[in-house]
């Protein structure tokens, strides 16, 4: 038997025994595995500087190493989400809803565990400390497969949270990483069925594609993040540049990063050079139509504005109007997060409305599509599909529901 089916087969083994622990008793091993994360901070860095000197050898991106890089800050950000998560109301038990029947039976809807997620993911190793915290407090087993360009990181966080955990009561198996970073690895972990209950991928295009066209498991497909910023004629420009500058180059590799700038025509000519020099300050490489090559721009391709470029690399068209916006926007957007900058209340009301994505901001920046943001603590991922979990994923989209009903001898 392969490494990876004895993890998992380790973290099946453990879903009795997560069921049983109480709310107190998960709480405590979070803050253990926060404690653990916070007393080996020394440990962790070391570990993940063989990671980010490997990725630069390779001459990967400023900003994939900016994912990859973990500093004190970061792993304290890491140890402050898992006390975030041990404060959060437990979602596990919950009824949802009751009715009782004409013939008297009580029929209750009420949340349970998943069982055991799978979770494969890519090159940031804070997803590792997010997944646990998440899938401990909902009282799920978990199998982790990072990839190989966090695989040191991604060990010693494991490792050290799958010690706190244990010796703070979790039972043992409930956690599992995967170390072996090989395609048969994701191969054989896609392919495990009444083992793993549901597998989430979390990454590039490239990785989610491949777990949702291959997997025979349930899969929830996290987001490849085409974000567009629609500036309409009655913007603010001053508050458009800013968030368009924010929601471009804070973290130009993440999912909830602007990849697109749509402005109307009417006011272009005044935003255009405004942003656009607000851009190359940070360093912003602008493609645009031909109205933007008049302030600059390089020429656009048609798929450069159907592309996640997580880079200092921005697509940019005007169109003619709020309904334009919104058309381009459905055809070339992932459905992820979407923003308008405006101070029309129809057309704010009516981009709300008619924008298809998880998330949809008026006067604010796509940034903010994130489970610390919105108050979960963390996040499993940002979910772009439409089945039960949509947009940041937190407690309550690693529950499902099952039905318990109460009688006193009726037969049908």
């Amino acid at each position: 038997m392969g490494k990876v089916v004895a993890t998992a087969n380790s973290a099946k083994a453990a879903k009795a025994g997560m069921n049983n622990l109480s709310t107190l008793a998960k709480n405590k091993i979070l803050e253990a595995m926060a404690n653990g994360l916070l007393s080996n901070t020394e440990e962790i860095m070391k570990q993940n500087a063989l990671d980010v000197d490997a990725a630069r050898e390779k001459g990967r991106t400023p900003a994939l190493i900016d994912r990859l890089a973990l500093d004190k800050k970061r792993i304290a950000d890491m140890a402050q989400g898992l006390r975030d998560v041990a404060a959060l109301p437990d979602p596990v038990g919950e009824v949802i809803h009751a009715v009782r029947r004409p013939n008297g039976l009580r029929v209750a809807k009420r949340r349970v565990p998943m069982g055991v997620i799978g979770i494969i993911y890519e090159a940031r190793p804070n997803v590792t400390a997010d997944a646990v915290a998440l899938c401990i407090k909902t009282s799920n087993a978990v199998v982790l497969k990072g990839g190989s360009e966090a695989i040191h990181s991604n060990t010693a966080i494991a490792d050290i949270l799958i010690r706190a955990g244990e010796a703070a009561g979790m039972p043992h198996g409930a956690v599992g990483l995967v170390t072996d970073t090989s395609r048969e690895a994701v191969t054989e972990m896609m392919k495990l069925n009444g083992v793993i209950d549901v597998l989430i991928p979390r990454g590039g295009s490239g990785l989610i594609q491949s777990v949702v066209q291959n997997a025979t498991i349930p899969v929830i497909e996290t987001g490849v993040g085409n974000c567009h910023i629609y500036v309409d004629k009655t913007a603010d420009l001053d508050m458009a540049t800013a968030i368009t500058v924010n929601a471009k180059t804070t973290r130009p590799a993440v999912c909830n990063a602007a990849e697109s700038l749509l402005v109307h025509e009417d006011i272009a000519g005044d935003f255009l050079p405004k942003a656009f020099a607000a851009l190359r300050e940070k360093g912003v490489e602008i493609r645009g139509c031909k109205t933007c090559q008049k302030y600059g721009a390089k020429p656009a391709a048609e798929e450069d504005y159907d592309t996640e470029f997580l880079d200092l690399i921005i697509s940019v068209k005007v169109v003619d109007d709020v309904d334009e916006a919104i058309a381009h926007i459905n055809t070339h957007g992932t459905g992820h997060s979407e923003a308008i900058i405006t101070n029309d209340y129809r057309n704010a009301e009516k981009f709300k409305d008619e924008v298809d994505s998880a998330a949809v901001y008026v006067n604010a920046s796509t940034r903010f599509t994130d489970g610390f943001e919105f108050g979960f603590g963390a996040e499993i991922g940002i979910s772009t599909q439409k089945l039960h979990a949509r947009g940041p994923m937190g407690l309550m989209e690693l529950t499902t529901t099952k039905y318990v009903i109460d009688g006193d001898g009726q037969i049908r």
